[in-house]
């Protein structure tokens, strides 16, 4: 990623790489294209909360994952596309960047938890708490700013692969304390 950048799915896909997401989750992103736009996964995904459903499901395997962190200036980048939930979601909006901004419900995209006793209500927490900005094909190196890791041998790890990119410990964002 350091090199080539953070690629789409698509460009992803021939590379040699271990992914973390779902494969249930992808087929679903399959399906969907952008309204004016491209496949879901000619976009790289970026979410604006790493602390979410998706890493939530990963805990187990917090030691071998870390978050990037990305720059705001991928917001400016040609052709980006805002979200107001989960891409992949039935009830979902697409607004280009950075207008689209003004759509997403940011109390709920960093709310500390997205449960509820309301299945209607946790249902939409939980597809708030995934917003996303897609970048079409791939985020520039240059935009990555450095990285979270959930514990001191997770940013070791990173370190000895990556010696320069600036790496901080974030054990809440993986969801340990």
């Amino acid at each position: 990623m350091l090199s080539k950048g953070i690629l789409s799915f698509k460009r992803a896909e021939h590379l040699r790489h271990t992914s973390v997401a779902m494969p249930e989750i992808q087929e679903q992103r399959s399906l969907v294209t952008v309204p004016g736009g491209l496949k879901l996964h000619e976009y790289t995904n970026l979410y604006f909360t790493a602390r979410n459903p998706m890493l939530y499901k990963r805990r187990p395997s917090h030691a071998s994952l870390t978050v990037l962190r990305v720059s705001l200036d991928a917001l400016d980048l040609p052709n980006v596309v805002i979200t107001d939930g989960n891409a992949a979601s039935e009830y979902i909006a697409f607004f280009p960047s950075p207008s689209g901004l003004s759509f997403v419900d940011y109390d709920l995209v960093f709310a500390r938890y997205w449960t509820d006793p309301d299945e209607h209500t946790y249902w939409h927490k939980k597809r708030c708490k995934c917003t996303e900005v897609l970048v079409p094909h791939r985020v520039p190196p240059t935009h990555i700013l450095g990285a979270y890791a959930s514990c001191q041998q997770s940013a070791d790890t990173l370190h000895a692969i990556a010696p320069s990119l600036s790496v901080a410990l974030n054990s809440d964002l993986f969801f340990l304390t």
